[in-house]
């Protein structure tokens, strides 16, 4: 009888055990695919890669560079979640998009982020408390040439336990002082799950 309990107590100990490492994102990414259907760190570089891919091969946007020869200055605005996921992380979105324009050396980058910091910190110099030698003097910021703008879509089927998630991730570029349209990209990334009986 001692030694069924002792098994018993031992089953029930392993059955709980626990055991964690770290991966590589690739790995990571293949593991999270076993237990979820939702947007994963993967998706987002790979759909960031796809569209700076367009985007420099864009016929509108190399029209635009051999007319203007110096180094264009971009306002990069929000890519804005328009699925029906409100946990969908737009935000590491637009920090990769970023980072990846950024790393690219295509554009000079105006920082909106730090627009109301820059604004507070030029008041504060022209005020009583810097010295003109070290003051930094209103009117003197660089404007963009382009602004940029996204939007991310997903249309979901679901029939049997089966669920297909079409998402759609556009691009579009503006001249700011002509108020054309420079270029529009969009790139397509599908997520396919099946739900057994037991759950996912």
């Amino acid at each position: 009888m001692k030694v069924l309990i002792l098994i018993t107590l031992l089953s029930l100990v392993s059955c709980g055990s626990f055991e964690a490492k770290r991966v590589g994102s690739k790995e990571s990414d293949e593991k999270a695919l076993t237990i979820t259907n939702k947007w994963l760190a993967q998706d987002t570089e790979n759909v960031v890669q796809e569209i700076l891919a367009q985007m420099t091969k864009h016929k509108g946007y190399k029209r635009y560079r051999k007319k203007h020869t110096s180094t264009p200055t971009v306002f990069v605005g929000e890519v804005k979640n328009l699925t029906s996921e409100p946990y969908f992380p737009i935000n590491d979105i637009n920090d990769e998009f970023l980072n990846e324009i950024s790393a690219s050396g295509e554009f000079i980058l105006v920082d909106e982020a730090a627009r109301e910091a820059i604004l507070n910190e030029i008041n504060y110099q022209n005020g009583d408390m810097v010295s003109e030698e070290t003051r930094k003097e209103v009117g003197k910021q660089t404007g963009a040439d382009l602004i940029i703008f996204g939007n991310v879509y997903m249309k979901p089927a679901t029939r049997d336990g089966k669920t297909i998630k079409q998402y759609s991730v556009n691009i579009r570029m503006t001249d700011i002082e002509k108020g054309v349209e420079v270029m529009r990209v969009r790139t397509k990334l599908s997520k396919y799950s099946e739900e057994s009986k037991y759950g996912w």
